[in-house]
């Protein structure tokens, strides 16, 4: 007579669900701790307290507490989605709005430390290029499709557009402190647009 095979998962299926969830728990900590604190702030000792899994689990999957920051860093943004509403000014409306919404929540508390370290860590210089990149790349793409179909003079530097763009933006959030909404966010489209007339 044949024994009868357990029920459940198989031994590796439990096993890599473990280590998804153990994994899952310390880049929500390590996020938690960053966005209280900083780069400064985070601890291999805190997160493991914080998150419940071990400092030698945390070890076995992050070798260093540079390579735990780097990975928790680089899932705080995301590439924004490019719009296209036919009409130059209103995607980047469009753009400005959502990056003045993104840059309140609190993943964008982290944005300073990162700058800050990048100056002395190239991955963290890398991981900073990456962020800025992806923030920058759908402005880029709406301005260039204008371009394309005769909105927008070849002649401007989209690159330039968005910084014109994306300047005050940054430095109302990390300086001024002054209130950032929808509507300031407009007003700095189409500044920036008249100066390009």
């Amino acid at each position: 007579m044949s024994k009868k095979k357990r029920a459940g998962k198989p031994p590796r299926q439990q096993t890599d669900e473990r280590v998804g969830k153990s994994k899952k728990a310390v880049l929500a900590a390590t996020y938690q701790l960053l966005t209280k604190s900083g780069l400064g702030g985070v601890s291999v000792d805190e997160v493991a307290r914080l998150s419940g899994v071990a400092k030698t689990t945390i070890y076995r999957h992050w070798p260093s507490r540079e390579s735990l920051l780097l990975d928790a860093c680089s899932q705080l943004s995301s590439r924004p989605l490019v719009p296209d509403t036919g009409r130059l000014l209103t995607d980047l409306e469009t753009l400005a709005s959502g990056a003045a919404v993104r840059l309140q929540q609190p993943w964008a508390t982290v944005m300073p430390s990162i700058i800050d370290a990048a100056e002395r860590d190239k991955d963290l210089a890398e991981l900073q290029s990456r962020i800025h990149s992806q923030m920058r790349g759908a402005f880029v793409a709406v301005i260039e499709r204008a371009q394309e179909r005769g909105e927008l003079s070849r002649s401007h530097d989209a690159r330039e557009l968005v910084a014109s763009i994306l300047g005050p933006i940054l430095y109302r959030r990390f300086f001024s402190r002054e209130r950032l909404d929808e509507a300031f966010a407009k007003q700095v489209v189409n500044r920036a647009l008249r100066n390009k007339e």
